[in-house]
C-alpha cells in the first residue's frame, strides 16, 4: 500500500502549523540571536580576542545556529503531539489504516523542517554581524540535519510519555537548555581543566557543535568522525524506542 498521501498531509499540516504563527515560532529566534552577537559577539568577544585562531565572533556563530536548530526542531514535535494526545485528535490516527512509521516520519519532518529554518534564519542574521566563509558545506548541512533529526525524535518521546503541559516544559528547561550551553557554544572545552572538561567530553551535544563549527569555520575540539558516531547512534535508538511507544501504545492509548 502507498502511505506517501498520508505522510505528505502530515508533513504539510506540521508545516502550516508552525508557519501560520510565525510571529512566535520564527520571529523570536531572530531577535534573540541579534542579542546574542551584540552582547557575546560585539561587547564580550573583542575583551576575549581569539579561540583556536579564530575570532570570538565567527567561534560562537555555529554554536548559536545548532543551538536554534536543537531547540526548535525539539519543541515543534513535542508540542505538537501532546496537543495531537490532549485534543483526542490521535484516535483519528490511530483507527486510521496508517503504520507507525509513517505518523513518527511525519511528525519529526515537521520537527527537521522547522529547525531547519530557524537555523536559516539565525545564520543570515549572523552574516550581519559576522563574515563567515562555510569551510566543508556536506558536513554543515549534514549535521544540521543529523541534529534536527535526533531532537526531533527526542520531542516525540517527551510527547508520548508526557502526562500534562508541564511534562512537556521540564526537560527543555532543565535538560535541554543546561547541555547546550555546556555544549562549547561559547567556549572551546580546551579552556576547561581537570573533571569539567571529563563532564563536558561526556556531554553528545559538544560533538554535535564542534561538528558543525568544523563545517562552517574549520575549527572544533573533537573528533570528526565521533561526533557522527554519536549522533548516528543515537537517532537509531531514539527512533527504534519511538517505534515501541507506538507499537505498545504508552501514553497514548491509556
Amino acid at each position: 500500500m502507498n502511505y506517501s498521501i498520508a505522510l505528505k498531509t502530515l508533513v504539510i499540516k506540521e508545516i502550516s502549523r508552525f508557519v501560520r504563527i510565525w510571529p512566535q515560532t520564527l520571529l523570536p529566534p531572530a531577535i534573540t540571536t541579534a542579542l546574542y552577537f551584540l552582547i557575546f559577539g560585539k561587547l564580550i568577544g573583542g575583551r576575549i580576542g581569539t579561540i583556536n585562531g579564530a575570532s570570538y565572533m565567527d567561534y560562537i556563530v555555529p554554536g548559536i545556529i545548532l543551538m536554534s536548530v536543537i531547540s526548535h526542531s525539539y519543541a515543534n514535535v513535542v508540542s505538537s503531539f501532546y496537543s495531537t494526545k490532549f485534543q483526542r485528535n490521535i484516535e483519528e490516527l490511530l483507527v486510521a489504516p496508517v503504520p507507525n512509521w509513517v505518523i513518527l516520519a511525519g511528525y519529526v519532518s515537521g520537527g527537521i523542517i522547522r529547525g531547519l529554518l530557524v537555523g536559516l534564519v539565525v545564520a543570515l542574521i549572523s552574516l550581519l554581524f559576522a563574515d563567515i566563509v562555510v569551510n566543508n558545506v556536506l558536513i554543515t548541512l549534514s549535521m544540521a540535519l543529523l541534529t534536527a533529526t535526533l531532537f526531533s525524535l527526542a520531542g516525540f518521546i517527551n510527547a508520548v510519555l508526557a502526562e500534562s503541559f508541564d511534562d512537556i516544559s521540564i526537560i527543555p528547561n532543565f535538560i535541554l537548555t543546561p547541555l547546550s550551553y555546556l555544549g562549547g557554544v561559547f567556549y572551546s572545552v580546551e579552556m576547561l581543566e581537570g573533571v569539567w572538561k571529563t563532564i563536558s567530553r561526556a556531554n553528545p551535544i559538544l560533538y554535535m557543535i564542534n561538528a558543525f563549527r568544523y563545517g562552517l569555520i574549520g575549527v572544533t575540539d573533537v573528533s570528526i568522525q565521533l561526533a557522527y558516531m554519536i549522533t548516528g547512534g543515537f537517532i537509531v535508538v531514539l527512533m527504534f524506542f519511538s517505534l515501541f511507544l507506538l507499537h505498545k501504545g504508552i501514553g497514548i492509548k491509556n
